[in-house]
């Protein structure tokens, strides 16, 4: 998973950090300034663990579902938005705080998740992907005592 503070201190920071790892955007960060500019956002994301799956909740409102894309290739997961040039508007602001335009942001599995089972909706502005535990690299933590 692509972590902003990893970056600067080279220290995992989290379980997910740990499980599944870092992934940065190296070429497609340098393609999507060049196709995007500074119009490539960044979407903040909160991840959630149950005892069966992992859960990415995206945050994106205003997004037209259809231009959404959700993939996972070589263990990566991979979400993207791309709006249309009628979507993008001519509306004029006067002031404008935030923008529905063109993110992605990609997540390394590392194997912790069964591919074929992963879920996703959008709704009320959140992106929801469930991504189901994978039973045989998910092992329990477990106590060790300390002599």
């Amino acid at each position: 998973m692509y972590n902003e503070n990893r970056c600067r201190t080279g220290k995992m920071n989290s379980r997910w950090d740990r499980n599944f790892g870092h992934h940065h955007h190296g070429k497609f960060a340098r393609h999507a300034e060049k196709m995007f500019g500074d119009r490539l956002r960044r979407v903040p994301a909160n991840i959630e663990e149950t005892d069966d799956s992992f859960i990415i909740h995206l945050f994106a409102p205003a997004l037209v579902k259809e231009n959404l894309k959700v993939i996972t290739k070589d263990d990566v997961l991979t979400v993207s938005y791309a709006p249309k040039e009628e979507d993008a508007g001519a509306e004029k602001f006067s002031r404008r705080e935030y923008s529905n335009g063109a993110f992605e942001r990609a997540f390394a599995l590392n194997g912790k998740v069964l591919s074929e089972n992963i879920a996703a909706k959008y709704a009320d502005g959140i992106l929801k992907i469930t991504l189901p535990k994978n039973p045989e690299t998910n092992i329990p933590a477990k106590d060790i005592a300390v002599n």
